[in-house]
């Protein structure tokens, strides 16, 4: 286990920036190598919108949470994600809202929460075996409680912890203890925190398959709380783990945040998942549906298409115009043999394919070979 310090966020940064250096842990999260990804991996978060979605359809809680699977896997993600708690074990009754209460009336957490538990081992069981039995996709779920966790450890291929139980270390090293990849939210966290629940797990297993995912804990989050360039501050401190992004901002028709967070280097990215961002309750305000998958995944495409190589260098698409929209060294006026060429005589002119216009001081002085008629290229053996 790593030695941490426990002063100011600047010491802790300075001491991770130099002991994290030799890192080569690569995340694995089923059998997707997160670092071979081309594109990010991406966590539809069907949370527990089933049941509203079961609710307004008049169908079963479990019909619906295998709709909204399918729904998610045709559209392009990689996981699904559910959440396993009881309101009894997550949230005392004088727990108050901490969400935007104007789309998600309930203003206690307890009351909430005790609409949507109705789920347990035994449906989360089914959930898991149908999503494996039928789509190339991982299935996960939050644990709230320790119940929750060791019920999940057969069932998901990687923990995935909230952001309001980064201090929570009990839990986390309960699910530490499973030897799974761990996903955790960052939401609302200090550097500080995050290094003593990284110091609790890593007690647990060294050198753990880690994802630290940059969160903002408001629901729903405003883009201009969005600060997605903290994702490359957790990468600059914890650089031997990989580094993702969970998002509560209300979709764009574009998925410009998505895609921000993709260019701030999010290997792995968690939504919220709906099948109708229009129904009131929990998480469907701010999750994004099947078609806003789609878009993503396409932007994503042609953002990393247009990324292309991060060295710079000439690229075989330029081997033309280096050669015809450069310049060369051109006869100004008719050069006769023996002529001491003087810079009036030099012109500067496309295409590059002569001497080169950096090379002008080394050809004014020298004697012509032979006869340079006027707009031709000089060449070397003309002198």
């Amino acid at each position: 286990m790593k030695d941490r310090s426990k002063t100011q966020e600047i010491s802790v940064r300075t001491y991770n920036e130099i002991s994290r250096a030799t890192s080569t842990t690569i995340m694995k999260i089923g059998t997707t190598n997160i670092a071979d990804q081309q594109n990010p991996y991406l966590i539809a978060e069907i949370g527990v919108n089933h049941f509203d979605i079961a609710e307004k359809r008049d169908i079963d809680p479990l019909d619906a949470a295998k709709e909204m699977v399918s729904e998610a896997a045709t559209a392009g993600v990689d996981a699904v994600k559910f959440q396993s708690y009881t309101a009894d074990q997550l949230a005392s009754k004088h727990s108050p809202a901490y969400w935007d209460t104007d789309e998600e009336e309930t203003e206690s957490q307890y009351e909430l929460f005790e609409q949507y538990d109705e789920f347990g081992a035994d449906e989360f069981e089914e959930i898991a075996a149908w999503t494996d039995d039928n789509y190339d996709i991982d299935f996960m779920s939050t644990p709230f409680d320790f119940h929750a966790v060791d019920y999940l450890e057969d069932l998901v291929p990687a923990y995935k912890i909230a952001s309001a139980d980064l201090t929570n270390h009990p839990l986390l090293r309960a699910i530490a203890q499973k030897q799974k990849p761990i996903l955790l939210s960052t939401g609302a966290s200090t550097i500080g925190e995050i290094d003593d629940a990284i110091t609790v797990i890593e007690g647990e297993v060294s050198d753990p398959d880690l994802c630290l995912l940059h969160c903002i804990l408001q629901y729903p989050t405003d883009e201009a709380n969005a600060n997605l360039g903290m994702i490359n501050h957790l990468s600059e401190i914890y650089p031997e783990y990989t580094v993702g992004y969970s998002d509560h901002v209300p979709p764009d028709e574009g998925m410009i945040t998505l895609l921000n967070s993709v260019v701030h280097g999010a290997d792995i990215i968690e939504k919220h998942f709906t099948l109708d961002k229009g129904l009131k309750g929990n998480d469907h305000y701010h999750a994004m549906d099947s078609e806003d998958v789609k878009t993503f995944r396409t932007n994503t495409e042609t953002l990393l298409t247009t990324t292309g190589s991060s060295r710079k260098a000439p690229i075989e698409a330029e081997v033309d115009s280096r050669k015809h929209a450069r310049r060369s060294l051109v006869a100004a006026t008719n050069i006769e043999r023996g002529d001491e060429i003087s810079r009036d005589q030099v012109a500067i002119k496309r295409p590059g394919t002569g001497i080169s216009p950096t090379l002008l001081e080394i050809v004014v002085g020298r004697t012509a070979r032979k006869e340079i008629a006027a707009d031709e290229i000089i060449k070397w053996d003309s002198l």
